[in-house]
């Protein structure tokens, strides 16, 4: 196998590697590899915490280059029936920052991007590219939660004040934020095995009611907005908002015209590996430009992946549910 495995920056266990996958999705942080090993002589002890990296050569390049890095191993489970086998489950390190909770009050003014590099620097994760996101935050109390979905919850406002999508990711060089639909080679999908497309109305919307704060437990909210969509198409599937923030009529309309979504339309792809493809990647098949949501990649020579693709408005409106 062209790809490698290296162990506390140190062991190669490239010949030992019987199945190797890398998965990731928007729903989660952190990039995923699942390894499955021969266990030999050679093999040197592993156990959750250890350094690892996963290496192979880039899509349409020619020099190896990391694709798995900084990792860190997760899991290990063995087994033995006759001939022992060792699989690992490890992540990028970004799984830190999900899996740790804390509380903050973060003051008025900053950016998601400001915030995600103090987060980062106070949970001692080095910083790498992290795009300026220019939207500026309202003051927020985070109560106990993962730093992560403090992160989330920067991004969905930076989103819900009419700033673009973001994704942070894990690199060499250390954390980095980047736009969602923002890569700038955008491949073509061409070598499809096959391709499922799924069209439903679970998860449509077609009519959005706003309603103004409940000022006493006597009275009924007042409706703000109610707009419609394709409720003659589809029928009425209606979404409630209720939040404080919003205060004008303006504010309300804007709010249910980002929750209007009707038909849901997905594809499921399976074709020959492009192994630089990340979950929040924008892809090219039949002339529609998509987003990646969710991807796994069989390496191997040649590889096969595996791709969940939507719309940009879906994965917006995805994004901010």
């Amino acid at each position: 196998m062209s790809y490698d495995v290296v162990l506390s920056n140190k062991y190669s266990v490239s010949e030992l590697i019987e199945d190797l996958s890398l998965e990731e999705s928007l729903e989660e942080i952190a990039y995923c590899a699942n390894i499955k090993l021969t266990v030999s002589p050679d093999l040197p002890l592993i156990v959750p915490g250890q350094e690892l990296r996963v290496t192979g050569i880039p899509y349409g390049e020619t020099r190896k280059a990391d694709l798995l890095n900084p990792g860190v191993v997760w899991e290990c489970h063995s087994t033995n029936s006759g001939r022992k086998h060792l699989t690992l489950t490890a992540y990028e390190r970004t799984i830190y920052l999900a899996k740790s909770d804390d509380e903050r009050l973060m003051p008025a003014g900053q950016t998601a991007s400001e915030r995600i590099k103090q987060y980062a620097k106070e949970w001692g994760i080095p910083i790498g590219t992290i795009i300026d996101t220019k939207i500026k935050l309202v003051r927020n109390i985070k109560r106990s939660q993962s730093i992560m979905s403090m992160i989330m919850e920067d991004l969905k406002e930076t989103i819900d004040k009419g700033g673009a999508m973001y994704r942070t990711r894990m690199a060499p060089s250390g954390l980095e934020l980047v736009e969602i639909g923002g890569n700038k080679v955008i491949w073509d999908l061409e070598t499809i095995e096959e391709i499922t497309q799924n069209r439903t109305l679970e998860g449509a919307i077609t009519q959005v009611k706003v309603i103004g704060p409940q000022e006493s437990e006597e009275w009924v909210s007042p409706t703000l907005v109610l707009l419609k969509k394709d409720t003659e198409k589809y029928g009425t599937l209606q979404k409630l908002i209720m939040d404080n923030k919003i205060e004008t009529v303006e504010q309300a309309k804007k709010a249910a015209l980002k929750a209007l979504l009707g038909m849901q339309e997905t594809f499921s792809v399976t074709a020959l590996d492009i192994n630089t493809l990340r979950a929040g990647d924008k892809v090219r098949m039949n002339g529609l430009e998509l987003i990646i949501t969710k991807v796994r990649h069989q390496l191997g020579d040649p590889g096969r992946m595996e791709l969940e693709l939507a719309a940009e408005n879906k994965v917006r409106r995805d994004y901010l549910a």
